[in-house]
């Protein structure tokens, strides 16, 4: 009976997965943009999202920390140098944060 449980657990999971949307579809559909301040917004709200970009920028603040702490720096300072490099990387049609907060295609 466990192993059954566990079994479709593991199934729940996979399903859960399955529907979930990539960061670079988010960004393709509109949902989510480049932040001035090195982390991911929600350009349109949705669950899909809020999911990705909570999970993207718990990795980024995660990565940041880990850069800041190597060099010697805040981590506010590479957040800074990480959205300068990543609305730069932003491909034409997705969003990006312009300096008044406003959502924009690039």
């Amino acid at each position: 009976m466990k192993s059954k449980l566990l079994v479709l657990f593991a199934a729940l999971l996979l399903s859960f997965n399955a529907f979930a949307i990539s960061l670079q579809d988010a960004k393709a559909q509109g949902l989510v943009g480049e932040q001035l301040n090195g982390y991911l917004g929600v350009v349109k709200s949705s669950a899909e999202a809020k999911s990705v970009v909570s999970s993207v920028n718990a990795k980024r603040k995660a990565h940041y920390e880990k850069i800041a702490k190597k060099n010697s720096i805040t981590v506010s300072d590479v957040a800074k140098l990480a959205a300068e490099k990543a609305i730069q990387a932003t491909k034409k049609g997705h969003y990006i944060q312009n300096k008044s907060g406003k959502w924009v295609k690039k």
